[in-house]
């Protein structure tokens, strides 16, 4: 009897569980919020228990709801670049898991500043404090004796996807894809591994880091289920796939916490572009496939902040009513810059600013300027990206790909029509793809189902003359919410 296939989509707000059948339709779904953890301004930290908790309780919800059926493998998607360094022998960290959005490294980053370039040509990145390595130095540097336990080899350093699978394999297995690695400023994009040349630069340990594996492939069993792990890739790369995105050119969007652009770059080793980043999409048999990447720190945590730090919505669901309850935000701009500012600027020293309030402003116009803030973003990646990456329609994803008002402002500002489809469940959907692969319950890309559903064209609707207002005061806003030092 044919079974059934475990998503996990461990996010960085809430981790999300989907079982699907082989068809590519969601049988279960289950989900569970975790806190988050503001130390100071600029920090920002996770418990991994509770992580791994959250995720547990997610997939039994959905295994349930799914009826319980014969599990034939796990897929894991999973925010990236937020690392966890933890006992290898008991699975303790030794410390809150630092967050992707965390700036604490910015100094430490400032004086490596002249090995930028060797970065960037090594590793695709900038240097900046989203990456992985100098969270996993800090960490190391902060907690008495735990660097040279690194050292010895007596701890684990890796991002969210290793701490899965080192804890769901009951301390079997520590591993990571290459995706994922591609994150954390100590992998070699040409040879695709670890690098020691890194490795020393950042003052981690290459013994604490874990086993780089094919994306689509064996990370071991569930050890209290029995279920295979034949899956890891980072969500945004998960998304990607799930799109079907596998030829060099595709791309697509994902509105999340942060929203992502992704580009499929092929076999090679992308050329750097100004504020674009190249990383791996995935690794199968051996085969690397590239991309191209534009990274928006805050898209739906904005959102949350306005429910939770201001009160002004009681869910992200009624923003689009609010919204359209003006016919614009009133001069209002926000730069919700709350962890700096990714692509283009990698300004990690920028404020977020709301500017323009009048009197006369109300919740609903600041509401309307959030979701601007999050159109106008992803408008500046595609902007930065190029041609290269202004296709002829955008494909969307991700919880905020429910806002039609999101959508339509995201058209107009692009010109071209926006593709939601009937799933907006893309990560989870690609976890599951790569899944199928990992287990040989399907060996051809070719032969993989496609994310369910009709999809939604969304035209674009405001004017020429709306477009370019928009542009003119959302660009006058940035430059305000940068940082002196900015360039």
């Amino acid at each position: 009897m044919r079974g059934m296939f475990l998503a996990l989509d461990q996010g960085t707000t809430s981790s999300r569980a989907i079982v699907f059948d082989r068809d590519g339709t969601p049988r279960g779904l289950g989900q569970k919020e975790f806190p988050q953890y503001f130390p100071q301004p600029g920090h920002v930290e996770h418990d991994a228990a509770e992580i791994l908790a959250s995720q547990l309780t997610a997939a039994d919800a959905a295994f349930g709801a799914a009826g319980r059926p014969n599990i034939e493998a796990i897929g894991i998607a999973n925010q990236r670049e937020t690392v966890v360094v933890f006992d290898r022998r008991t699975g303790a960290p030794v410390h809150r898991a630092i967050v992707w959005q965390d700036r604490r490294t910015r100094s430490v980053l400032d004086g490596l500043a002249v090995r930028a370039d060797f970065v960037r040509e090594r590793t695709g990145l900038p240097l900046d404090p989203y990456f992985s390595a100098a969270k996993i130095a800090w960490i190391l540097d902060h907690v008495p004796g735990a660097r040279v336990a690194a050292e010895r080899g007596d701890l684990c350093a890796g991002t969210i996807d290793s701490w899965l699978v080192h804890r769901l394999s009951g301390g079997r297995v520590f591993a990571t894809d290459a995706s994922n690695a591609s994150r954390t400023s100590l992998f070699d994009l040409r040879t695709g591994a670890w690098s020691d040349d890194l490795c020393d630069l950042f003052r981690v340990p290459r013994a604490c880091l874990p086993e780089v594996r094919d994306t689509a492939g064996d990370f071991g069993t569930w050890a209290d289920r029995g279920w295979p792990i034949r899956a890891v890739v980072g969500d945004q790369q998960s998304a990607l796939f799930a799109h079907g995105c596998v030829t060099e050119g595709d791309g697509k969007c994902t509105y999340g916490t942060g929203a992502f652009v992704l580009q499929n770059a092929g076999p090679a080793m992308p050329k750097t572009r100004p504020g674009i980043l190249s990383t791996v999409a995935w690794r199968l048999a051996g085969q690397t496939t590239f991309a191209r990447e534009g990274s928006v720190l805050v898209c739906g945590a904005a959102v949350q902040w306005l429910r939770d730090q201001l009160g002004l919505v009681r869910s992200a669901a009624e923003t689009e009513a609010i919204a359209r309850s003006v016919p614009d935000s009133g001069g209002v701009a926000f730069v919700p810059a709350f962890a700096g500012l990714g692509t283009p600027w990698w300004d990690p020293d920028a404020r977020g600013l709301i500017a323009g309030i009048t009197r006369g402003t109300t919740a609903a116009h600041i509401v309307r300027a959030t979701i601007e803030a999050m159109a106008l973003q992803v408008d500046d990646v595609l902007l930065a990206a190029g041609r290269l990456a202004r296709p002829a329609a955008l494909h969307v994803d991700g919880g905020a790909a429910a806002n039609g008002l999101l959508l339509e402002i995201q058209a107009s500002l692009l010109g071209a029509p926006v593709v939601r489809p009937g799933l907006l469940e893309a990560t989870a959907f690609g976890a599951f793809r790569l899944a199928l692969l990992g287990s040989g319950a399907v060996r051809d890309i070719a032969a993989l189902p496609a994310l369910p559903g009709t999809a939604q064209i969304v035209p674009p609707t405001l004017s020429a003359e709306a477009v370019t207002a928009l542009r003119e005061r959302w660009a006058t806003t940035v430059q305000r919410a940068r940082s002196r030092g900015a360039n």
